[in-house]
């Protein structure tokens, strides 16, 4: 594989830790590092010797060496960057979420599509070892028929004055429950409430409906005792959990479900209670694995897993949700498209 020349545009909350593993990568050069701020460039200048550092976003796009660029700016930002690095002929790499209407999302996947340039978004659990076992496990059929899916992501945290915790948080699961089940959702529901900062929702929850009937749930909170990242997943013959605040067990399979009655009345539905199994699960930082499949696909021209549709798609549903809980947890359709 020849090696990747990139940029990362951002260097002060994620960016470090995207700059920290392209930089180890055998085949990906850390060429530039970008931020408007002098004194956090100079943070981080020590530890890359041999990488160029400005504080101007056109040095990037006028190096004609330069392969890719990475966007881990402020989240308003990201629509606005990423366009100009298409335009310039990079492949682009953008922090979640891609961009903060639905519109400027699909216009970004749409310019990658039209120049032949990777557009990447930084959805991170979909790389996740853990959840990808969960994804193998639903489609080798071994869960059964999937009834529902639902996500917690709750914690004690960083109250942000700007963006709600369906923005905040959001992003993570809806993009999982996208991948897992496989379809286009044809619905979504949203509530929550701000209690600590008028306009601003410090707990959302949220709902989406997929064609084949599956149901996704999502419980987004900044405000609660409990720090909580899991992913549930009911099956009609087994149910499988993925929690990542576990350090052993991520994921557990279990062996249970109703029995069918046979009985036409007089009966409660049973339950079987069989067997629980976890399987390994490899202890492989998931940033370093969406790196290298960004740096893998700019080389060879393949196209990732969370690819600009994927993050449009994301999009979507956000932007519907805010619908949602702007008019009282109302039902908003999402328009057909490909997944």
């Amino acid at each position: 594989m020849s090696t990747v020349r990139l940029g990362v545009v951002g260097m002060n909350y994620w960016g470090p830790n995207l700059a920290r593993n392209f930089a180890r990568m055998p085949n990906a050069e850390l060429a530039w590092c970008c931020d408007l701020d002098t004194a956090v460039l100079d943070r981080h200048r020590p530890g890359y010797p041999t990488t160029q550092f400005t504080t101007r976003y056109d040095d990037l796009l006028g190096d004609d060496t330069l392969d890719a660029i990475v966007i881990a700016t402020p989240v308003p930002t990201h629509a606005a960057l990423a366009k100009r690095a298409l335009l310039a002929g990079k492949h682009t790499f953008v922090e979640k979420p891609l961009a903060v209407s639905a519109a400027d999302a699909r216009e970004l996947a749409d310019l990658g599509d039209a120049r032949g340039l990777v557009v990447m978004v930084d959805h991170l659990l979909v790389y996740h070892p853990g959840l990808q076992r969960v994804k193998q496990i639903i489609d080798s059929g071994e869960l059964g028929q999937i009834y529902y899916l639902y996500g917690n992501r709750q914690n004690l945290g960083i109250v942000r004055p700007d963006e709600n915790a369906l923005w905040s948080l959001g992003p993570h699961d809806i993009s999982v429950l996208l991948w897992l089940v496989g379809e286009r959702p044809i619905e979504v529901t949203a509530t929550g409430e701000s209690y600590l900062q008028p306009g601003v929702e410090d707990v959302v929850f949220g709902q989406i409906r997929f064609p084949s009937g599956i149901l996704g749930h999502l419980h987004l909170s900044w405000l609660d005792p409990h720090k909580m990242r899991k992913m549930t997943v009911i099956g009609s013959e087994k149910m499988v959990v993925f929690d990542d605040m576990e350090t052993e067990r991520k994921v557990t399979l279990y062996d249970k479900g109703p029995i069918p009655r046979t009985e036409t009345y007089g009966e409660y539905i049973q339950v079987r209670s069989g067997d629980i199994f976890s399987p390994k699960i490899p202890g492989v930082e998931p940033l370093r694995v969406v790196c290298d499949e960004f740096v893998r696909c700019v080389a060879d021209g393949s196209r990732p897993l969370a690819d600009g549709h994927a993050g449009a798609t994301v999009v979507e549903v956000l932007e519907a949700m805010t619908m949602s809980l702007r008019s009282g947890g109302v039902a908003i359709p999402l328009a057909e498209a490909n997944l």
